[in-house]
């Protein structure tokens, strides 16, 4: 498509303006737009709602159970069609979908009725809307991503804090009807017309390049063949176990955090406190994640995804067992600190890990496979820590039970081999294929090779010839190394993280040609290959 044409179905912007951000900001307020349909959003309503029905919460807690799940599967069919016919129409529809079913249930007088709205409300919003949100941005960005995702993340962050309070204050002014009826109305008639005008499916739609570049060849797309992201589909990501660690930690983040956002009042209640500690307590966590997100993204392109992750888990682990001991005021902040700072990582991490993983051919499908996962651990956390404190009259085991779970995720996180597009390009490095550098070896050509694992681990077998450096004793014995800091040197460990970080130390002290074997020795040993013991 040429460029003339592109500028008849894309409202102009500044010539050296990417439309990226303008679809970004789109898909900003869409996620806005979910509110509805999650579990904060439905708190606003919950206890007017129940007076108005006469039901009771354990039926409300039932009706949002099978709500939340059967309405995770519209993430899977979503995807799909973003993938076949592009965000545009997909955002459309579902605004307007979500819209009628949000004034539909301003009108609800019985059960029935209730379930089935609150199901279609979880499954157009919580679901299906912030699947094509999070795709938007995945489209057109690449090798900004992470950026471009801390800026999703701080722009919808700050849209979620003033649409609270607004929703708020009109279901305390007018009742939860009328409010609910005011979403309908604002995303049937404004979200809606603006997607259709301002949306569109990919920078080829109007004729640019992803990241807005002069050529596709010169960044994105190139990075995208030469690491084979591309081509990842549904059944290879999910054959991933990068896919599994990523998914089930950020899912474990939407547990502790549906459960502890719906049950947060009660839970400080247990530990003596007012529930003006709770307001306050969600203000510090809603701000220290906006911190969160920023500070994320800004190290994002710097570290890596698996690093932002793995530190999230372990403060969140650590603000887990602290709120079963929270005693003063101050004590809750710092808890309600913990809890913001890592949701604010984990955030940026799930928007921007699967498209930097998996690439954009097929990132609807695996997006919303990724996303079906958090809504059903989003369904389950409030009941767990309902049916916990009922049976054991406390919250206090079942905070250590999830922050044992969610450490051994974050050491999971830390193990597991990941895509290369995933990693900043700085520490990716060049891979050596192990049959590749084994007929090295034998031929007499191989580079210096060196074993950045433990002695033990070292000594229980290691690839043929290598030289062992631990990789925290690797600024104490570069100087060990042979050849010159302009000769290929071959890393390795047992998965990968502790070769990368061994590898920045190595560039930093001057090599130029720092290289990785593929699949590391886990793969090496998997592949049957000889091996030297001492």
């Amino acid at each position: 498509m040429s460029q003339t044409s592109s500028a008849l179905i894309a409202p102009q912007t500044r010539e050296r303006t990417y439309y990226g951000w303008v679809v970004l900001a789109v898909a900003a307020l869409a996620m806005v737009g979910t509110l509805p349909g999650r579990t904060q959003g439905l708190g606003l309503i919950t206890e007017p709602l129940l007076r108005d029905l006469s039901l009771s919460r354990v039926t409300f807690a039932q009706i949002n159970l099978v709500a939340t799940l059967v309405g995770a599967l519209f993430c899977i069919g979503v995807g799909r069609l973003i993938d076949r016919v592009g965000s545009r129409i997909v955002l459309t529809i579902t605004a307007v979908a979500l819209g009628l079913t949000v004034l539909g249930m301003s009108q609800a007088s019985t059960v029935m009725t209730l379930l089935v709205l609150v199901t279609l409300t979880r499954g157009f919003g919580q679901s299906a809307l912030s699947v094509i949100s999070l795709a938007m941005v995945g489209k057109w960005f690449r090798r900004r991503l992470t950026v471009a995702m801390a800026v999703y993340a701080l722009v919808m962050s700050i849209g979620f804090m003033a649409a609270f309070p607004i929703v708020g204050t009109v279901v305390q002014s007018s009742g939860w009807r009328t409010a609910w009826a005011s979403i309908g109305v604002f995303l049937v008639a404004l979200l809606a017309p603006m997607a259709w005008w301002l949306d569109r499916s990919s920078p080829e739609a109007i004729g640019v390049h992803v990241d807005g570049d002069a050529s596709p060849r010169l960044a994105a797309d190139a990075e995208d063949e030469k690491t084979g992201r591309a081509a990842a589909t549904l059944v290879e990501a999910l054959r991933s176990p990068a896919f599994w660690v990523f998914g089930l930690a950020s899912s474990i983040y939407g547990l502790v955090a549906s459960g502890i956002g719906l049950l947060n009042e009660s839970i400080l209640v247990e530990r003596g406190f007012t529930p003006d500690v709770y307001y306050t307590a969600l203000a510090v966590t809603a701000i220290t994640g906006l911190a969160g997100n920023f500070a994320a993204g800004a190290l994002a392109p710097r570290i890596s995804l698996r690093a932002i992750l793995v530190s999230a888990m372990a403060v969140l682990a650590v603000g887990l067992a602290a709120l079963a001991h929270v005693s003063t005021q101050t004590q809750v902040m710092v808890q309600a600190v913990a809890m913001g700072i890592a949701g604010g990582f984990i955030t940026v991490v799930f928007f921007s890990f699967w498209g930097q993983a998996y690439g954009r051919r097929h990132l609807g499908r695996i997006q919303g496979a990724a996303q079906a996962m958090t809504v059903v651990a989003s369904a389950i956390g409030p009941l767990f820590l309902a049916v916990w404190a009922e049976r054991t009259g406390s919250y206090a085991a079942a905070f250590y039970l999830l922050a044992a779970v969610v450490a051994a995720l974050g050491v999971a996180a830390w193990m597991v081999s990941i895509p290369p597009g995933a990693e900043p390009s700085h520490l990716r490095g060049a891979e050596v294929p192990a049959a590749t550098l084994l007929e090295q070896i034998d031929s007499g050509t191989a580079p210096a090779i060196i074993d950045v694992r433990t002695e033990t681990e070292f000594a229980n077998g290691h690839v043929p010839g290598a030289m062992h450096i631990p990789f925290e004793a690797m600024r104490g014995r570069i100087d060990s190394i042979p050849g010159s800091r302009r000769d290929p040197v071959v890393v390795y460990c047992g998965h990968g993280p502790r070769a990368w970080m061994a590898g920045v130390v190595l560039r930093k002290h001057g090599f130029t040609d720092v290289r990785y074997l593929k699949g590391h020795f886990s793969g090496w040993r998997a592949a049957g290959l000889r091996e030297e013991r001492q």
